[in-house]
């Protein structure tokens, strides 16, 4: 049964983030602090994983899809640079970029996006965003208490107040702040890579803990930088789409 017709909220949420968070469990796993313990080829094995499963949904995507994950992983090799390697944003165990993680951007995107536009979730769409947007609140201000996560939660108000004025994309970005959330705590506590004390390791008046609560903020960059890449390469057909959904729209107003 397909994701996206499927009508049970269940079924294409557990197809979805569920297989999803799962992989965040079984493959962080493999470049964990345990396995370190064990054999000195962790990060091998977790990235033997990453590829299988990225190549397993590479193929059984449209291709419109595969080039939305092509664009992510791209990105997600020049973001992980950026963030990690020159601005020191985060450290990863081995004081590399393991090449699970760009692979594993794009594997965020597309569960995320399957998970948005599925027909289930879509009548679901403002009780689901009203119960993220709740869940994101009560988890940053916890964080902000008792972590004192001063740049996650500044992250967080951010993201709140850009998704306050983008309804069309809303739920894709909610949902993606509480994926990146789930990634984080696990990889963390596998010591897979950890975060400063500070903002940047920098930025004093920002402290941060490890994780810090609103990092999803800079996910968003390698998600709206995937799909400008698309947009460029395919405008007319952007052009058209766009098109008929504000046609859409106008008759049903």
């Amino acid at each position: 049964m397909s994701v996206l017709a499927s009508k049970s909220f269940l079924f294409s949420t557990l197809k979805t983030l569920g297989l999803l968070y799962l992989f965040f469990v079984v493959g962080l796993f493999l470049d964990s602090f345990y396995l370190v313990n064990v054999t000195k080829n962790a990060q091998f094995y977790a990235n033997a994983l990453m590829l299988i499963v990225f190549f397993i949904t590479f193929f059984n995507v449209p291709k419109r899809i595969k080039e939305q994950m092509i664009n992510a992983i791209l990105i997600g090799f020049f973001g992980e640079y950026l963030f990690s390697t020159v601005l020191g944003m985060y450290t990863y165990r081995l004081e590399n970029i393991p090449h699970y993680i760009p692979f594993g951007h794009a594997f965020v995107y597309i569960a995320v996006l399957y998970f948005s536009k599925a027909s289930s979730i879509k009548i679901r769409r403002l009780q689901i965003e009203k119960f993220l947007t709740i869940t994101i609140v009560i988890y940053a201000t916890i964080f902000l208490v008792f972590k004192n996560d001063v740049f996650g939660f500044v992250m967080t108000v951010a993201t709140l107040l850009i998704l306050r004025n983008t309804s069309k994309e809303r739920l894709f970005y909610l949902t993606m702040y509480v994926s990146v959330v789930i990634l984080e705590l696990v990889g963390t506590y596998y010591k897979c890579w950890f975060w400063p004390t500070t903002a940047w390791n920098v930025v004093s008046f920002l402290p941060s803990a490890n994780p810090p609560s609103g990092i999803s903020l800079f996910y968003f960059l390698l998600d709206l930088g995937t799909l400008w890449l698309y947009k460029q390469r395919h405008r007319e057909a952007w052009q058209r789409m766009k098109n008929i959904r504000n046609l859409t729209l106008g008759l049903k107003n």
